[in-house]
């Protein structure tokens, strides 16, 4: 099988009373996506900060003691998507969230599978509101390529899709699909996301798939205000869309964008396509100057 049918969030940030309050919330969101035929659900980058709401004040006002609290409510976070992803058969991408491993606050995005937890993408490069007001760090350069019986598959986080290395390195490594939970306050800040992800299909010849956080949480200081849209991409080549735009929702509504996509296209226009972008770009040496990235693969 090369297809998948892929669920991807334009999710609000939601106010619950307490965290049995965000389970049902979250298991309503997963059985709306399996019940529509999807088998990979996305979720967005910070989707998780709406657990903050479960907290008093104090911790809600202050940005850098919600990281310690919610890092403390993780394991339970991971295995409600656990339980999830085994009910409902589905692999679920899940929202990330922030964690301290080794002393260092990671933006994680944890991705769970009938067969339990398959593994974790953390976050590479960080904005300036992540480095210089909410301490958010810079992870070890790993990168996961997850291996589903429909194909190979990546994440990267936000800002990171707005860079070449990552999406090349795992693509390399075999990925056809590319990943980017996202969280954006402004227009622009969404349209940069995208951007970047339409970059990352069109240098690989691959899908990305971008999701979003979705309208306002006056009572979280972090994901406050909220901008963006789920949509489906791949390079603007044979068989494949014109534009590259496979589809799209409408800004800001709160939902799943439903989208099969088919890996034998990829495959394709890779051997045969207009032009050879993926094999091209093998021949441009890319590197962090301070680090080496290393791949694992996760079997899902």
């Amino acid at each position: 099988m090369q297809q998948v049918t892929v669920a991807s969030a334009q999710y609000p940030i939601t106010e619950h009373p307490d965290f049995a309050s965000w389970q049902a919330h979250t298991e309503k969101w997963v059985s709306d996506a399996a019940i529509r035929g999807a088998e990979l659900l996305l979720f967005p980058e910070y989707g998780a900060m709406e657990l903050v709401s479960i907290f008093d004040d104090e911790i809600r006002n202050d940005i850098r003691r919600q990281i310690t609290e919610l890092n403390n409510l993780k394991n339970d976070f991971c295995a409600t998507f656990e339980t999830l992803a085994r009910k409902y058969r589905v692999t679920i991408v899940a929202p990330s969230i922030p964690v301290i491993e080794n002393g260092l606050n990671l933006n994680r995005a944890f991705v769970f599978s009938v067969n339990g937890l398959a593994g974790y993408q953390d976050k590479f490069f960080m904005t300036r509101f992540e480095n210089e007001h909410w301490g958010i760090e810079s992870a070890p350069k790993q990168l996961t390529v997850f291996e589903a019986p429909w194909g190979k598959f990546g994440i990267q986080i936000c800002y990171d899709v707005e860079f070449p290395i990552g999406a090349q390195k795992l693509c390399e490594a075999g990925a056809k699909l590319i990943l980017s939970p996202s969280c954006t306050e402004t227009i622009r800040g969404a349209t940069r996301v995208h951007v970047g992800a339409r970059a990352r299909a069109l240098e690989n010849q691959a899908y990305t798939i971008v999701s979003q956080t979705v309208g306002e949480a006056a009572w979280s200081p972090a994901v406050d205000i909220n901008y963006g849209y789920a949509a489906c991409y791949t390079t603007p080549d044979k068989d494949m869309p014109e534009e590259g735009i496979i589809s799209s929702k409408t800004p800001q509504e709160p939902g799943w964008l439903i989208q099969t996509i088919d890996f034998s296209l990829v495959d394709e226009v890779r051997r045969d396509g207009h032009v050879f972008n993926f094999k091209d770009q093998a021949r441009v040496a890319m590197g962090l100057a301070h680090d080496d990235a290393t791949i694992v693969v996760k079997s899902i």
